[in-house]
């Protein structure tokens, strides 16, 4: 950040909207509204002499789109940015995996002060890199898309982008390029993840998605009651569980339901016992 203040940039093409941005950015402490722009023009322009550490940038505008914003500043020099849109679901999804967060209009004071609070947490961390890889999914999919009131496509050709739940912090979806699209795989589905050098391969039933992600921070962005670490290499999707094995030298191992058996590291056998309800017995 440039100041002791978040210093925010407004760009939509209707006053309402700014105006709505506006009021709802006052009530924030140490916020000061770095300026306003009601174009896709003016907004290049201004992200480039204002220097915004954050902007709300609306997609449908005149002269250009918000994703024609971000491909004329460029992914790396682009501030971190909430979409404000009046897409459907549908096309959201490739906008949920490609910026801090998203509005979709009209959005109620609770929904903005969650993509806010998101935003504040996501620049202190400083993980601008991520996000600058993130807005290239978000370009990809408006080469291949031209928005309008329907259904927009997926992103084409990205890397992998990693989707957090607004409700509970954790991942939601994940979004892994495949044949030079992106398919978004939800979290839910997962069965394990096994590390292959710089890569995670995620198994979901047959499907074996390749994303380069390292397994540290996948463990921390996974919700910890749904998934368990048994190994540096390995992460279990634990109701995949079907067996605790006990092998020759008294080395461990999991079934899994799928089938697949996988090796479980000394130190993590006694946290796994406890959550698998099993008495110390060794």
């Amino acid at each position: 950040m440039t100041g002791p203040n978040l210093r925010v940039l407004i760009v939509d093409d209707e006053a309402l909207g700014r105006q709505r941005l506006e009021d709802l950015l006052r009530h924030e402490e140490g916020v000061e509204i770095a300026g306003f722009a009601d174009n896709g023009d003016s907004a290049i322009e201004a992200i480039r002499t204002v220097k915004p550490d954050l902007v709300f940038l609306d997609v449908q505008m005149p002269r250009r789109t918000g994703l024609e914003v971000v491909r004329d500043i460029g992914p790396e020099n682009m501030p971190p940015t909430i979409f404000v849109t009046a897409y459907d679901r549908y096309a959201l999804d490739a906008f949920d995996v490609a910026a801090v967060d998203y509005l979709v209009k009209p959005f109620d004071d609770e929904r903005f002060e969650q993509a806010f609070r998101r935003a504040r947490k996501m620049i202190g961390l400083t993980e601008l890199g991520k996000l600058s890889e993130q807005l290239r999914t978000v370009l990809n999919a408006g080469a291949s898309a031209t928005p309008g009131a329907g259904a927009a496509a997926l992103p084409a050709a990205a890397p992998a982008a990693l989707s957090d739940s607004v409700a509970t912090g954790y991942l939601e979806r994940i979004a892994v390029e495949m044949r030079g699209q992106v398919r978004v795989v939800p979290v839910a589905t997962i069965e394990y993840i096994a590390a292959s050098g710089p890569y995670a391969e995620i198994h979901v039933g047959e499907r074996t998605y390749i994303i380069r992600e390292r397994m540290q921070t996948l463990e921390e962005r996974l919700d910890p009651t749904d998934f368990f670490r048994i190994h540096r290499s390995v992460i279990v999707k634990l109701d995949q569980i079907e067996t605790l094995l006990r092998e020759a030298g008294g080395d461990y191992a999991v079934q899994l339901r799928c089938g697949a058996r996988l090796s479980v590291s000394r130190n993590r056998v006694e946290p796994l016992e406890k959550w698998m309800g099993l008495a110390k017995a060794r």
